[in-house]
């Protein structure tokens, strides 16, 4: 098979046979999936700009008691909150069921160019979103078909990242890694709302633009600088073994992530696509996938509506709920790191995952309750809400997914890894749709008490998905 690399290799081809190399793939993958986040960031905070009471706008307005009439049309009228549920769920729905095509692509096809297309559309779509403004475009249909083909091009993500990761580096201790690498969803998040938040009152294009830009930059990064695996570099198997992830020795395989020896199909191939129902074999993936359903449904609710949520129950203009969010985010990067760290040192991702979904529920009630005390206690409360809302979506994206990817039934098949990732993913992204959608209907106007409550059932819902690989693991771990 013919070499396909990229464009700097004829530059600096000895930059590629260098340890260094390595790091850079991490780095490289890193902005990659941070520039996604960032572009999808910015609908979140220019919602409260679209919808919000004229009354309190700064800028010189006409003697009317129309307290809408600065508001952004089609979004002044009173079903504006559904009209942003169906804005989420097109981009959240067409993202999920693209997820599973996706994987299936990313394994027979170049990684580099698959991830560059997806980031350049994804760019594309994000600035047409925002170019609406400086149009002055006021069709509901414009703005829901963009955000629906940015969710089907945005699925090239996660799927081409995890993999390039995978190709580079070995099985071993991935939790702490992997968390730290995965702060990218937390970061990404993060610098899409500064920078939304920074023109949302004054011309929210940019709060589009910018992040569009952002991601289509990185993404030719990718094109020319990413190698999608050592051996397109005719790098020996000694040189393709060594890594950042197998300088400790491999954990022992939970029963969690299956005894698989004798439960799967095994691949003789080291690098064959594995089929939609061999991976769902893989002992592990169906319940995991659906821990991850409801997981990352209570993730995007937040993602997609905390900013609002602030804006409205604290009575916050769009910037400064989009600067208080990010300190969810924030939360949500040592939520990564720490159920990373704890899940490599008790060697079990089910019971981490079950404690943080306990803890999670306790701060979702305190945090309903108690945050109006005071700026400085709601400040508190969503660091360390993000902290454990975050921790479970982060580990099962992450750790987990690799674990399973790599199972010893399919003998370091990393082919294979596109395909539970993408499954394991899509679930979750199908509970990420149902979740946004959801608060739109739900009625908001006095209380958000039953979006709390959703978002309390579905965290119980992911514990009692995990409930058979817990109990495996605390008898192995009693034991």
């Amino acid at each position: 098979m013919k070499r396909q690399l990229p464009l700097l290799y004829t530059v600096c081809p000895g930059f590629y046979h260098s340890d260094l190399y390595k790091y850079f793939i991490l780095l490289a993958t890193f902005l990659a999936y941070l520039s996604f986040h960032a572009s999808r960031k910015p609908i979140t905070i220019v919602k409260a700009q679209l919808h919000h009471n004229c009354s309190s706008d700064h800028h010189e307005h006409p003697n009317t008691n129309d307290t809408t009439w600065c508001d952004w049309k089609p979004f002044d009228k009173d079903n504006y909150k559904q009209l942003f549920s169906i804005l989420d769920s097109g981009f959240l729905v067409a993202y999920a069921i693209s997820m599973f095509f996706s994987g299936f692509i990313a394994e027979r096809s170049n990684l580099r160019i698959f991830l560059f297309f997806g980031m350049f559309a994804s760019g594309v779509f994000t600035i047409l979103f925002g170019i609406g403004y400086s149009l002055n475009i006021h069709v509901f249909t414009y703005y829901f078909l963009i955000q629906t083909i940015n969710g089907i091009v945005q699925s090239s993500g996660w799927p081409g990242v995890v993999t390039l990761v995978a190709n580079w580096f070995g099985e071993g201790r991935r939790g702490l890694i992997m968390g730290i690498w995965n702060s990218h969803t937390s970061l990404g998040n993060i610098t899409g709302s500064l920078l939304a938040a920074a023109f949302v009152t004054s011309d929210w294009m940019l709060s589009f633009v910018l992040p569009g830009v952002l991601i289509i930059t990185v993404g030719f990064l990718v094109l020319i600088s990413v190698a999608t695996h050592p051996k397109d570099l005719n790098l020996t198997d000694d040189q393709e073994n060594e890594g950042l992830l197998n300088q400790e020795e491999p954990i022992e395989e939970t029963t969690s992530l299956g005894s698989s020896h004798e439960s799967s199909t095994r691949i003789s191939s080291n690098h064959e696509a594995i089929s939609f129902c061999k991976a769902l074999m893989i002992p592990g993936v169906i319940p995991f996938s659906f821990c991850l359903f409801f997981s990352k449904l209570v993730n995007y609710t937040f993602l997609f509506w905390l900013p609002y949520y602030l804006a409205s129950a604290f009575n916050l203009d769009a910037k400064e709920s989009g600067d208080y969010s990010t300190i969810f985010d924030v939360g949500g990067i040592l939520g990564g790191i720490t159920a990373g760290a704890f899940s490599d040192s008790t060697g079990s991702h089910s019971v981490v995952c079950a404690v943080m979904l306990v803890f999670g529920c306790i701060m979702l009630f305190i945090f309903q309750s108690t945050a109006a005390i005071s700026a400085g206690f709601m400040s508190f409360m969503l660091f360390i809400t993000g902290l454990f809302v975050n921790g479970p979506y982060a580990l099962i994206t992450t750790a987990v997914s690799a674990d399973l990817g790599s199972n010893n039934a399919l003998q370091g098949n990393s082919a294979a890894l596109a395909t539970v990732t993408a499954i394991i993913d899509g679930c979750g992204s199908l509970g990420a749709a149902l979740g946004p959608y959801l608060v739109g209907f739900i009625d908001i106007s006095k209380s958000w008490d039953g979006v709390f409550i959703m978002l309390l059932v579905c965290n119980i819902m992911a514990l009692t998905c995990l409930s058979g690989c817990i109990l495996k693991d605390l008898r192995r771990i009693c034991r």
